[in-house]
């Protein structure tokens, strides 16, 4: 009876670790550099900053120019970024979901363990750009492919072999 009991316990505890959630802890909103929301940003001139953990939100950044910026971090969410210029950019560890990256001058940026779903790249620059680790999605990994070529500068990093390409 014992036995039973206590293999109860400690099913109901294993249960109640695995589905009761536990608070997370997450970078708060007090961690954030830049919040910038519901704006247009269309040409502005981002170059050479550091942009770690900012947040653009339903953004349009269209021709704006983050060439050489650390944006480690970030967040770009629902963002248009067509023609944006981010070459030389660090997005590591960054977030870029619903992002319109089309025409997008990507050269030599540094995407390291990035998560980048539903974003699309067509007729991104992608020469020299490090994927290693991103998360994208298959269908953009594929087009991607066909024009990956190069070596990013600081990372050492094959734009093809990053992206898995066959």
């Amino acid at each position: 009876m014992f036995t039973r009991l206590t293999r109860f316990f400690a099913v109901i505890l294993t249960l109640t670790i695995l589905l009761i959630p536990n608070s997370a802890i997450a970078a708060s909103s007090t961690a954030v550099t830049s919040t910038f929301e519901s704006k247009d940003l269309s040409g502005q001139d981002f170059s050479g900053q550091n942009l770690q953990l900012a947040e653009f939100t339903k953004v349009k950044l269209e021709n704006a120019n983050f060439s050489n910026s650390d944006l480690r971090g970030g967040v770009f969410n629902g963002v248009i970024a067509e023609k944006i210029n981010l070459s030389g950019a660090d997005f590591t560890n960054g977030l870029a979901y619903v992002t319109n990256f089309d025409n997008a001058d990507l050269t030599d940026t540094i995407f390291r363990e990035a998560i980048m779903m539903r974003t699309t790249f067509n007729n991104a620059k992608i020469q020299g750009a490090d994927f290693t680790q991103a998360v994208l999605d298959n269908q953009q990994v594929a087009k991607l492919c066909q024009y990956a070529d190069g070596i990013n500068s600081k990372t050492g990093a094959s734009t093809r072999q990053s992206l898995g390409c066959p």
